[in-house]
């Protein structure tokens, strides 16, 4: 063997200054993918917030404001997997800066429509154009989680990281909230102020432009600036293997021209993650129907005002819930599933007292502000965290290690499939409501809950009964 092929692939001096570069650069990029995700839901939800103006000022009728729902919700859901693939394929932060430049070309479009009547002068055409533009934007919009997440993992690899992946994720995953809550702030300040309605869309519109703008100056691959990470190290040697071999059997020596993207085969063949896809399907329909339905229900006892803001409780708990999951997880030695469990076990504790007191009004107001904060933080972390951390404990399985082109695809997937089931499972709940009540709400909550808990059984019993995740990679 010629000296060459034994010197190793990096110096001591060389994994010193490949990690301290790393780690002076972390920061940027939780920042920018943060804020690139923070102004996602900050331009979905000032449109949520603007409603009842769409309404009574623009004229758009209830009918088509839930078809602009029912679009966005659909091609979000196939966004979300399509966008994770193209994430992996091409420079992920181009990407990011496309849908970030997308979303807030959309709401500008929809301004344009209220500005010049659309709908008014052809009430046909108006609903055709709004439904094409929300089309889009669903798309649009459907970046960030998977492909913000691969930048997210590209960065966050070294050992240290990983340890903390949990809690570095729980905390990144704070953004949508963020978003949330700075939406509602903003189109209050400008009602409040007397400005145009309308303009609560030209602002997200105007900050989604101005943060593609900055995202595209993030590098997206510590490859990209020569910083050797663990994953680049694997998949190094794994080429240096084949080379040896092809050397030794008189063959072509194949060429190391990069990690190359998992297919959609590849990815849904990592163990776990058809399972996790379905999981967070069931997990993300609890999560909706509280969401959605939760100040309807609430109003049954308390007048509106006072069933938004017990409802809001639910929202504020989802908060910390991904910091909790993460941190908890990683305490337990990157466990997350035996914790997602536990999680959902105690779920299903509120929703039986749900299911039992549903049609009594027997809920006081302070048991119920407990109750639903509690519930926010437990569906809340476990499903931040399977969008994210776990994402990124599967896509380094050993299977594919050495590959960082896998993240986004399996986010995506995770993403996408749970968006298409939790839309799904959405159907059934005005029937359900209407012929036999609350209670047969809560219960069917139960089950997807117990559903989504047993799809991930084989992982909790493998993590309850097998080495520490982190001690596996």
């Amino acid at each position: 063997m010629s000296s060459s092929e034994s010197k190793p692939l990096v110096s001591s001096s060389d994994d010193a200054e490949n990690f301290k570069r790393l780690k002076a650069y972390q920061p940027m990029a939780f920042f920018i993918t943060f804020g690139g995700y923070f102004m996602a839901h900050f331009s979905r939800k000032c449109y949520s917030t603007i409603k009842q103006q769409l309404e009574t000022d623009a004229g758009y009728s209830p009918l088509l404001l839930s078809e602009m729902d029912t679009v966005f919700m659909a091609t979000y859901a196939a966004g979300n997997i399509i966008n994770g693939k193209l994430g992996d394929t091409f420079d992920p932060t181009i990407v990011l800066a496309i849908g970030l430049f997308g979303s807030g070309t959309c709401l500008f479009l929809i301004a344009v429509a209220i500005w010049f009547d659309f709908h008014g002068l052809s009430a046909m055409l108006g609903n055709v154009f709004i439904l094409a533009v929300y089309f889009l934007f669903g798309f649009f919009q459907a970046t960030g989680g998977p492909v913000g997440t691969a930048v997210m993992g590209n960065w966050f690899c070294d050992a240290a990281s990983i340890r903390k992946r949990g809690t570095i994720f729980g905390f990144w995953t704070c953004h949508q909230y963020c978003g949330d809550v700075t939406a509602a702030l903003c189109t209050a300040w400008v009602l409040s102020a007397g400005w145009p309605y309308w303009s609560a869309l030209v602002i997200p519109a105007a900050t989604n432009i101005f943060w593609a703008v900055l995202t595209t100056r993030l590098i997206a691959d510590p490859a990209n600036v020569d910083i050797i990470t663990p994953e680049v190290r694997i998949r190094k040697e794994k080429m240096e293997a084949k080379r040896k071999e092809a050397i030794e059997a008189g063959t072509a020596v194949e060429e190391d021209s990069g990690a190359t993207p998992i297919s959609y085969a590849g990815a849904l063949a990592i163990p776990m993650v058809a399972q996790y896809a379905f999981a967070f399907g069931f997990f993300k329909l609890t999560n909706y129907v509280l969401f959605f339905w939760l100040p309807y229900f609430l109003g049954k006892t308390f007048d509106p005002v006072t069933a938004n803001l017990i409802a809001s409780l639910y929202s504020v708990g989802m908060m910390p819930g991904g910091i909790i999951v993460g941190y908890v997880s990683d305490f337990f030695g990157g466990r997350r599933a035996v914790v997602i469990g536990v999680f959902m076990s105690l779920l299903v504790v509120f929703l039986a007292v749900f299911a039992r007191f549903s049609e009594t009004g027997n809920l006081q107001p302070g048991a119920l502000l407990f109750m639903l904060a509690c519930m926010g933080i437990l569906v809340g972390g476990p499903n931040n965290i399977i969008t994210s951390a776990v994402a990124a404990d599967l896509a380094s399985h050993p299977s594919v290690r050495g590959n960082n082109k896998s993240l986004g695809t399996v986010t995506g997937l995770i993403n996408g499939c749970g968006s298409i089931t939790a839309s799904l499972g959405l159907l059934a709940v005005g029937p359900l409501q209407n012929a036999f009540g609350w209670g047969s709400v809560w219960l069917y909550l139960i089950a997807c809950t117990a559903t989504g808990t047993a799809l991930m059984g084989t992982k909790i019993y493998a993590e309850l009964f097998a080495a520490p995740v982190d001690e596996a990679l």
